[in-house]
């Protein structure tokens, strides 16, 4: 990957999306876009491309995720569509697993037990992150980390 500047530079939901979303849901989402950025962008690089840095705006469109990534200068640099049934499934097992951890820290459960509903949580995180990376390969090549941010725009965009 050498030459190009193959990270993501900034993020945005694309309004029509983020207007659906809860304050809570803005706020995780902001959080999300803030550490993909910070972390210096991590790995995303559209494969044919020479380099960014790269510009992305997730939404949905007409029922499908829609990755529109552009240049610095605001330039269109190509788009990936993606369907969304694949990620229902995961979505809601992780939707209600991040309820669970959520009810269980008014203290009525073990730390123990708090620890195992953590990890299956951040277990279902890395199942939808590397379920993106496997829907995006031949169009988009990413590292875990870039993908676990992007897992979690996903999830609550949709």
């Amino acid at each position: 990957m050498s030459g190009g500047d193959y990270r993501i530079e900034s993020v945005a939901i694309d309004p029509r999306t983020a207007e659906r979303l809860t304050a809570e849901a803005r706020c995780e989402c902001d959080v999300a876009i803030r550490d993909l950025v910070e972390s210096g962008g991590g790995v995303f690089r559209l494969i044919g491309s020479p380099g960014g840095p790269y510009q992305l705006m997730l939404g949905l469109d007409e029922g499908r995720l829609a990755f529109n990534v552009f240049l610095r200068d605001g330039s269109p640099h190509g788009t990936a569509i993606l369907s969304i049934s694949p990620y229902r499934r995961i979505v809601a097992q992780y939707r209600r697993q991040c309820d669970s951890f959520a009810l269980s820290s008014g203290g009525a459960l073990a730390p123990e037990q708090i620890e195992v509903l953590d990890m299956g949580r951040r277990a279902l995180h890395d199942e939808g992150a590397r379920l993106l990376m496997e829907r995006l390969a031949g169009k988009v090549e990413m590292d875990l980390a870039t993908a676990r941010g992007l897992f979690t725009l996903i999830y609550h965009c949709v």
